[in-house]
């Protein structure tokens, strides 16, 4: 592993480091390293690998739509791509308009781009969004983003934007007013620690823009499609509500490249012909793939699956006495350990030599987002470890 690991390091970027493990092959939840070790995947991909590592019904999917037709370019229609999009729309109700990407970045380029021009038709140039939250690392989307480390090294940005602290309705209230295009939200922040709404804040961010007119957009590029125990998350805070535009990605591939954006009633139609595009965006082999998901997740239960083992992890979690513990956070397969202190990293190594990969998302919180697929009896293999994890974190400290 050590010699794939210096030929990473020699060939790529250094914007990531060189990561700690060479992985080389995945089953269910669990993948192997370069020296042939098992770990319990508690991370999928950033919350990508929603039917876990080859999954029969995704291998089929993706194998013959590659061996019939792999890419049309958006000069034509596809057939996997136009049911994709009806199958999103029925999820969702009807009633909208979709634009198919490659990645969470670009559906929210999307959506920023329907904002601009709804604005711009309305007098409208500001837009609002939450401190640590996050939309992206393009410059439209990373200007939405309220983790001033990664944003402010590539400003000045060309957007006006107010940021917020999440959760406070009162700074909603004063942020967003006439002048505002639209409010960019995360139903629950992902990068900034999984950290939930509290009870009635998205439905008062729905009251707000409706009050002002401003466009409300809902970031679900981690939060949907199963992760945290409904199709989005929406559907557990907005009493039925939904947003005015909406962005998917991650775990709508289940691990190959694809992103959604999706508009409801008039804003389906804001663009023009040639206003927006994609050579790879809606091609048959990812749109295949996120066919197989979604049938998938409703054939299996993978949504009760999802909420029923994200609370085996949780009260296993929440279990746990130990000092470098503070608690547990989030909902369905989308969890976070919080510590109380600066420890993530050092517990995320500890965490991978015990076998169970998780994410150090923030300094005091370890994000867990494992495959939709996994079971209580795995859940409780890492909540059994935890205490030792953590024992191992504070020696290290």
């Amino acid at each position: 592993m050590s010699d794939l690991r210096e030929r990473y390091q020699a060939a790529f970027m250094p914007n990531y480091g060189v990561p700690p493990l060479a992985l080389v092959r995945g089953e269910g939840c669990r993948v192997w390293d370069a020296d042939g070790r098992a770990y319990l995947d508690l991370i999928a991909g950033i919350a990508v690998s929603s039917l876990g590592h080859g999954h029969p019904a995704l291998v089929e999917a993706v194998s013959a739509q590659v061996a019939t037709l792999a890419h049309t370019s958006n000069l034509f229609v596809n057939e996997p791509a136009v049911l994709l999009a009806e199958r999103l729309l029925d999820l969702l109700g009807g009633d909208g308009r979709v634009f198919l990407s490659n990645s969470g970045t670009e559906a929210n380029e999307c959506a920023l781009k329907l904002a601009i021009k709804h604005g711009r038709a309305n007098g409208r140039s500001v837009f609002v969004a939450t401190e640590n939250g996050f939309h992206g690392r393009s410059m439209g989307a990373l200007a939405l983003t309220g983790k001033a480390s990664i944003r402010e090294p590539f400003g000045p940005h060309a957007l006006d934007v107010r940021f917020v602290p999440y959760g406070d309705v009162a700074a909603l209230k004063a942020a967003v007013d006439e002048d505002c295009a639209a409010l960019f939200l995360e139903p629950a922040q992902g990068e900034g620690g999984v950290v939930p709404p509290p009870d009635g804040y998205l439905a008062a961010a729905r009251e707000i823009c409706d009050a002002t007119g401003a466009l409300l957009v809902s970031d679900e590029i981690q939060s949907a499609i199963g992760r945290t125990g409904a199709w989005f998350a929406f559907e557990h805070d907005l009493a039925g509500a939904r947003p005015d535009i909406l962005t998917l990605a991650k775990g709508l591939g289940g691990g190959l490249p694809i992103g959604a954006c999706v508009a409801f009633g008039p804003h389906g139609g804001i663009f023009a012909k040639g206003d927006h595009g994609s050579t790879f965006g809606g091609n048959p082999v990812a749109a295949a793939a996120a066919l197989a998901v979604l049938t998938t997740i409703e054939r299996d239960g993978l949504l009760g699956n999802a909420a029923a083992t994200g609370e085996v992890l949780a009260a296993g979690i929440a279990a746990v006495e130990h000092p470098l513990l503070a608690g547990v956070r989030g909902r369905g397969l989308w969890r976070a350990a919080v510590l109380t202190g600066p420890h993530a990293p050092a517990a995320e190594a500890a965490a991978r030599a015990a076998g169970f990969l998780v994410n150090a998302v923030q300094p005091d919180a370890l994000r867990l987002a494992p495959p939709l697929t996994l079971t209580a009896g795995q859940a409780r293999s890492f909540t059994d470890a935890l205490p030792a994890i953590l024992d191992a974190t504070e020696v290290a400290a």
